[in-house]
């Protein structure tokens, strides 16, 4: 049978749709000569979206989004939008927090595969298991984690708004923090808790190497170290300034320094050089042989993905209602509480 020229481009886009879920994302060529900024834009405006992207994302994208942030203040963002549609520039864990919080609009990821090393890092069967134990403990759960872990917490929390959080917790309360060791371990020792640590960890903040750091500020003795508290305590140890994304950006522009050594995710270097222009970032060295501590998850979305996800409404996150009723309770509480102490927008 002929097929008519006119037809091709539907059953390329058929066959795209077909094998979604096995790539997790839209595999459609594009004219290179497409201006994806504009139809980005276009896309927007035609269909109501909002377009959140976080830190990590790639400089385009970071660019083209509406509202950028850490992981506070995109679930705050997402919370209060009137966009019918929730475009999200970010990882898997973060596009479902926004789902939880909209069960009636759209939400759109770029690429599905765009998951979390330290959300995969605690299954909610075995965590499920290990709250068993200790049953007299509530769940702090960073809000990097699944639905599901969601589902079994009493609270969700992020770096930003972690110690308030567990400062409105009485004292005589005993805590289980998951999943992230590196995170619990610095909140006990900055609220003087003795949360019980679930054993996860994020590869990216995993592979700092404090003796390449050392070595760096050797070499830049006029540099301040700043770092993620998802770091390891030794890393966390040899820096100047610990904050979430947002306080470290914050840090870079307030402070009097010239130039900083960065242990973080290197997307967050696009916002701190345009906002402080003047200044020198360097970004942290890791223990591998590529010398890269770009997280390949963030990584995974592209303008490119992002303007056919917007095009086609695909890949789009769906939930059971049950697991998102039970997700969003610990969400509400984190919201309710930062709200109180008058954290983010």
């Amino acid at each position: 049978m002929d097929i008519n020229i006119g037809e091709i481009p539907k059953i390329k886009i058929a066959e795209a749709r077909k094998n979604l879920s096995r790539r997790g994302f839209l595999d459609i060529e594009l004219d290179p000569e497409l201006d994806l900024f504009a139809e980005i834009e276009k896309l927007k405006k035609e269909k109501n979206a909002i377009l959140l992207a976080h830190y990590y994302q790639e400089p385009d994208i970071q660019d083209v989004a509406d509202y950028i942030g850490d992981s506070l203040g995109l679930a705050q963002q997402a919370a209060k939008t009137s966009a019918d549609m929730i475009v999200f520039a970010g990882v898997h864990f973060m596009a479902e927090t926004a789902k939880i919080l909209n069960p009636k609009k759209k939400v759109l990821l770029p690429d599905l595969k765009a998951g979390c090393s330290l959300a995969d890092s605690a299954p909610s069967e075995l965590f499920k298991q290990f709250k068993a134990r200790y049953p007299n403990h509530i769940v702090i759960s960073y809000i990097n984690c699944t639905a599901e872990m969601k589902a079994l917490s009493d609270i969700i929390c992020t770096s930003s708004n972690a110690e308030k959080i567990i400062e409105s917790i009485p004292g005589e309360q005993q805590i289980i923090f998951a999943p992230d060791k590196n995170l619990g371990g610095f909140l006990n020792k900055k609220t003087g808790r003795n949360m019980i640590l679930w054993n996860g960890a994020c590869m990216v903040h995993e592979i700092f190497s404090l003796e390449k750091i050392t070595r760096l500020k050797v070499r830049h003795p006029e540099s301040k170290v700043i770092a993620h508290p998802e770091c390891e305590e030794a890393v966390l140890a040899a820096a100047d300034y610990i904050g979430s994304t947002t306080q470290l950006l914050k840090y870079t522009l307030q402070d009097a320094s010239k130039s900083f050594i960065v242990a973080t995710e290197t997307g967050i270097l696009h916002q701190m050089q345009k906002n402080a222009p003047d200044k020198t970032f360097i970004p942290a060295p890791p223990n591998n042989a590529c010398a890269c501590n770009d997280c390949p998850h963030m990584k995974l979305n592209t303008l490119e993905k992002l303007y056919l996800c917007m095009k086609y409404e695909l890949p789009e996150i769906l939930m059971e209602e049950e697991l998102r009723k039970a997700a969003l309770k610990p969400i509400l509480r984190m919201l309710d509480i930062s709200k109180a102490a008058g954290l983010g927008g």
